[in-house]
């Protein structure tokens, strides 16, 4: 009796608990939202200026700095005209000439003074001539195209005069030394020895090409063509370092080439000779010490015995 007398009364305390709990549950809800009193609460040690949302707050000036050149001034813009407005009734102080015509006077053509004389004949057709041909003309359409013709070229070798004139044993005076050692025979000297053999008009240059100029050579191909035919071709070349060297280059591309043609003939064959070269560097050839003049730099340089010194900027050691 007393067990169940005091399960009741902890069964009424339960439920009085329980009770208590959940009419308490509102003001713990609104004590979690209330600030508590014993918490202690941050506060702002500096003032925070106020944001005024007005437009008539006035705000502090700012210094500007002052800087040590003085400004240019910026001249004002120009002020366009407009030429629409412009009225097209002024009066016009001179009166406007048309045509200037009336105003020159005619004068006579001069006469003319290169009409033929009474003895003038005109030159006869060649269809009046025994033959149809004037003598000297060329017939037509019976000339070679030297730029593609091949026309006599080993068809039969020339006569014994000419050969010998192709073949004479050049000179010592007639060779020259370049200062690398190089020899050679003067341009000139080809033409002479060619009018000789042929005769001045009996041979002749005939392009094989264009021209082809590059950024810094010239070049061209060439025939030599003698007593009309073709003997040999060649291509001649020289460099140029301005453009307006070019012309120039040009035409020591054409004694190059016809140079390099006369070997085909032998003329002065022994220049491509080894053995020739250094016996004629031995007997009459030197290489000499130079120095430059400003430069204080020394080298060997080749000359002839019999030839002059070199000149300035070279000056041959002691």
């Amino acid at each position: 009796m007393s067990l169940i007398t005091s399960s009741l009364r902890l069964g009424s305390k339960g439920i009085q608990a329980v009770r208590t709990f959940s009419t308490s549950s509102s003001s713990f809800a609104a004590a979690a939202t209330a600030p508590s009193s014993s918490t202690p609460r941050y506060v702002r040690k500096t003032a925070v200026p106020s944001r005024s949302t007005t437009s008539n707050t006035t705000s502090k000036p700012t210094p500007t700095r002052t800087s040590k050149f003085t400004p240019t001034p910026v001249p004002p813009a120009p002020v366009s005209t407009n030429y629409d407005d412009f009225p097209d009734d002024l009066p016009i102080s001179e009166p406007i000439i048309e045509d200037y015509a009336h105003l020159s006077q005619p004068s006579a053509s001069p006469p003319l003074t290169n009409l033929p004389g009474e003895g003038y004949s005109p030159l006869p057709a060649a269809s009046s001539i025994a033959g149809g041909t004037i003598d000297g003309e060329a017939k037509v359409g019976e000339g070679q195209d030297w730029s593609n013709s091949f026309s006599g070229l080993s068809e039969k070798p020339f006569s014994k005069e000419i050969a010998d004139e192709l073949l004479r044993e050049l000179r010592p005076q007639d060779v020259e030394i370049k200062p690398d050692g190089l020899l050679y025979l003067p341009e000139i000297k080809y033409r002479r020895t060619l009018n000789a053999a042929f005769g001045p008009g009996g041979w002749g240059l005939a392009p094989r090409g264009e021209t082809n100029i590059g950024p810094r050579i010239v070049s061209r191909e060439w025939g030599l063509v003698c007593l009309g035919r073709l003997v040999s071709i060649a291509r001649g070349e020289q460099e140029y370092f301005d453009p307006s060297g070019i012309p120039t280059a040009t035409e020591a591309c054409k004694s190059n080439a016809l140079m390099r043609c006369c070997k085909d003939l032998g003329i002065a064959s022994e220049l491509w000779d080894p053995s020739f070269i250094r016996d004629f560097k031995v007997k009459h050839c030197k290489e000499v010490f130079v120095e430059h003049a400003t430069k204080k730099s020394k080298k060997k340089l080749w000359r002839k015995k019999d030839g002059p010194k070199f000149e300035y900027p070279w000056k041959e050691s002691a």
